[in-house]
């Protein structure tokens, strides 16, 4: 089950708190900060689906990730080369390179990055 958007910015503030209380979350965010039960109702369902779990100190949680950062990236960029991309790593790396507008310096860095890869196998 995905994330929603609001749920995606909620789970960057986790993975970057590491762990956290309703207050830390709250002071996370810019004015106009979203009301106490909207991060309440968005913690109750990235809970609910397996994101993050909490401890329980009195009637204070703080909350934690239970999925990696770099595995919710990751099972995202293979459904996107999955479902747009006819299952081609080939077909989507053309088009991230020709279509994002890397600079030279970030292609070349790019390349070097594929044959340190092409070298460990």
């Amino acid at each position: 089950m995905q994330l929603s958007k609001t749920e995606e910015e909620l789970m960057n503030i986790i993975w970057k708190q590491k762990k956290a209380f309703m207050k830390d979350l709250l002071d996370s965010y810019e004015e106009p900060k979203p009301a106490t039960t909207t991060i309440a109702t968005l913690l109750k369902r990235m809970t609910d689906k397996g994101y993050i779990a909490y401890k329980s100190y009195g009637r204070s949680r703080e909350y934690y990730p239970l999925v990696k950062k770099k595995d919710y990236f990751s099972k995202h960029v293979n459904g996107l080369i999955k479902n747009f991309f006819n299952d081609s790593p080939g077909q989507f790396a053309s088009f991230f390179t020709q279509e994002t507008d890397l600079s030279k310096k970030e292609l070349e860095a790019l390349k070097k990055l594929i044959d340190d890869e092409i070298k460990k196998k």
